[in-house]
């Protein structure tokens, strides 16, 4: 998997490196742009793998260990650092690279709604952990829909538990409003909350950028067959598992319209669902030249995003 990364973002060591970062986006990108953007290229570089292989590894022993797949293997983590790959914007360092290790661990804890015996105090922390999310990165406030659609799908409807949750995730602002009242910076509360504001963002002319497109809806389209095709094997909580990670992949598209200065970066929230879905390709196929066509498909992207990273 570290050969894979490598290969993958091999522009990283010919190229600097960037941080874009906006500067109102929540709380990781006050630290990228005080403690990361100024440091050495190869620092930078391998941070920037590190945090990629780390969220990759852990979104495959997570999908292995609650027996998401019929057969465990490495699949996940290829087809995450896969995607890191096929945009400029998901192969740097921003917030919204940084948020999906929220997504990964919110989906961890929404994992363990299905028959759990304590589940306000696991709603409870997992509305913090969302909060917390969406203070250190405002786009990540669509979350919000998936948790509560998990809470509907998982568990039976008890109205002191969505109480619990809605709780847990306003407990960080308040927090954050009573420092700064008691500080006179009560003005500031604008800056920890989600602007949303619609807009157009992938107006684009390059022809390239649409193929990639084009591959990673194909790739999308394949994975969600295959899962589709094996759902009937599948016990009802992974079944459950799967739903959410469906809606997920399906919420988080439409991200870069939603809010302020989001932008094309903010997509790479998308590439935890998509990893997920698009790894059933490379799991269940009995006949396997398809699964390499569409890995060389993949690879190909890949390679024409170093080229244009490298170009420019």
């Amino acid at each position: 998997m570290i050969l894979l990364c490598f290969a993958v973002h091999g522009h990283l060591f010919i190229n600097v490196p960037t941080v874009p970062v906006m500067q109102d986006s929540g709380v990781i990108a006050f630290v990228l742009i005080k403690y990361i953007k100024f440091l050495q290229p190869t620092a930078i570089s391998l941070l920037y793998m590190a945090i990629v292989l780390l969220q990759a590894i852990r979104l495959n022993i997570l999908l292995n260990e609650y027996r998401m797949f019929s057969q465990t293997g490495f699949t996940t983590a290829m087809s995450y650092v896969l995607l890191t790959g096929f945009f400029p914007e998901w192969a740097s360092i921003t917030p919204a690279l940084i948020a999906n290790s929220f997504v990964i661990w919110i989906f961890i804890q929404l994992t363990k709604l299905y028959n759990n015996p304590s589940p306000k105090s696991l709603l409870f922390n997992t509305g913090l952990i969302v909060g917390a999310a969406v203070l250190c990165y405002h786009s990540i406030a669509l979350l919000l829909i998936i948790v509560f659609f998990a809470l509907i799908i998982v568990r039976p409807f008890v109205l002191s538990e969505w109480f619990v949750l809605l709780l847990g995730v306003l407990m960080p602002f308040y927090i954050i409003g009573a420092l700064l009242f008691l500080n006179d910076k009560i003005g500031m509360w604008q800056s920890f909350v989600p602007r949303i504001h619609f807009t157009k963002v992938l107006v684009t002319n390059n022809i390239w950028f649409w193929v990639n497109v084009g591959i990673a809806t194909i790739l999308l389209l394949f994975g969600f067959i295959t899962l589709n095709n094996n759902t009937n094997r599948m016990v009802i909580q992974i079944r459950k598992n799967w739903g959410i990670i469906t809606v997920m992949a399906f919420i988080m598209i439409p991200l870069p319209f939603l809010f302020i200065d989001a932008g094309m970066a903010a997509t790479a929230l998308s590439m935890v669902p998509f990893a997920a879905i698009i790894s059933n390709v490379f799991v269940y196929p009995r006949k396997m030249w398809w699964p390499n066509i569409l890995f060389f498909l993949a690879l190909a992207a890949v390679i024409h995003n170093n080229w244009v990273i490298i170009k420019n």
